[in-house]
């Protein structure tokens, strides 16, 4: 594996490091390690990485700010390609944007609310990546990413890219072609925004703010909501109704501020969250018939 180290640093892609802690790069803290992590420093050196990768056969993973992601504690053999510093450009040109799949939602919302433009409130609060946004069409307090993507820059595990437009991601609550259709990550972005007025802007974000610190504790490593809300029910409810909230298995713990989070409350292992994941589809599916699905992306 060092040899293709050596190829990468000699093409200048980025960060490079071998049997990289992935735990270091998850909201949950949970994760072993990469054998090669890298974190490309621009879109041309991404395709520099994928080509030598191709070359030797590495089996590749995309990951972004690992905010909706649950790494087994055995890691992951290959490379992991994080989107980061150096996929996270962004350009204003009046009420639209076109910014990098590696650039910070939260951040993100706060700068374009200095500009005065309105329709990314909902994401202020949101502590990930765009590219990762696009992939899961992220969402809160009524909106998500569907509302405003006019197109998106998608990297396909083939290697070729495109341009995808609104209609071509097949959005749906929580759901992208990425996901399984066309399986692929968002390299870049454009969404549509439209003027608004910067104390009505900042004034929302700051309830959203306000209210998810109020509701979910993000005072713990976690990995966001575990479950898509079955609707019209949700599944913190269920949770919460089932009186799970406060069980702990291991490290991990359903969180007693909220139904649909799991956080590491401790030392947790992968398998401990598995295992409450596991706990919770079978107590829903045997007291509501519902079938529980995931959120959080499991590897």
């Amino acid at each position: 594996m060092q040899h293709i180290v050596d190829k990468l640093n000699n093409k200048s892609v980025g960060k490079v490091t071998l049997n990289e802690p992935l735990k270091k790069h998850t909201t949950i803290k949970i994760g072993g390690p990469a054998d090669l992590f890298i974190r490309p420093n621009s879109i041309e050196a991404l395709h520099d990485t994928l080509e030598i990768l191709r070359e030797h056969d590495i089996p590749v993973r995309v990951i972004g700010r690992g905010s909706n992601l649950l790494i087994p504690d055995e890691g992951i053999r290959g490379a992991v390609i994080q989107f980061g510093k150096g996929l996270d450009h962004l350009e204003v040109n009046e009420d639209q944007i076109l910014v990098g799949g590696g650039y910070p939602l939260v951040r993100l919302a706060a700068i374009i609310s200095r500009d005065e433009l309105s329709g990314f409130e909902f994401a202020g609060g949101i502590p990930g990546s765009v590219g990762g946004a696009v992939f899961m069409n992220a969402g809160a307090h009524g909106s998500d990413i569907s509302k405003i993507l006019v197109k998106a820059h998608i990297l396909f595990e083939d290697g070729t890219t495109e341009w995808l437009s609104n209609e071509d991601m097949k959005f749906d609550y929580r759901k992208s072609v990425l996901q399984n259709e066309r399986k692929g990550y968002c390299l870049e972005a454009v969404f549509q925004l439209q003027k608004g007025n910067k104390k009505e802007i900042l004034a929302e974000m700051n309830k959203h703010k306000d209210y998810r610190r109020e509701t979910q504790p993000w005072d713990y490593p976690c990995a966001g909501s575990i479950f898509r809300n079955p609707l019209p029910n949700h599944a913190g409810q269920l949770v919460e109704e089932l009186g799970l909230k406060g069980h702990q298995i291991g490290g991990a713990k359903i969180s007693e501020m909220h139904g649909n989070f799991i956080v590491n409350d401790g030392d947790a292992s992968y398998h401990d969250v598995m295992a409450l994941i596991q706990l919770i589809k079978e107590q829903v599916k045997e007291n509501y018939d519902i079938d529980m699905v995931t959120e959080v992306e499991i590897l």
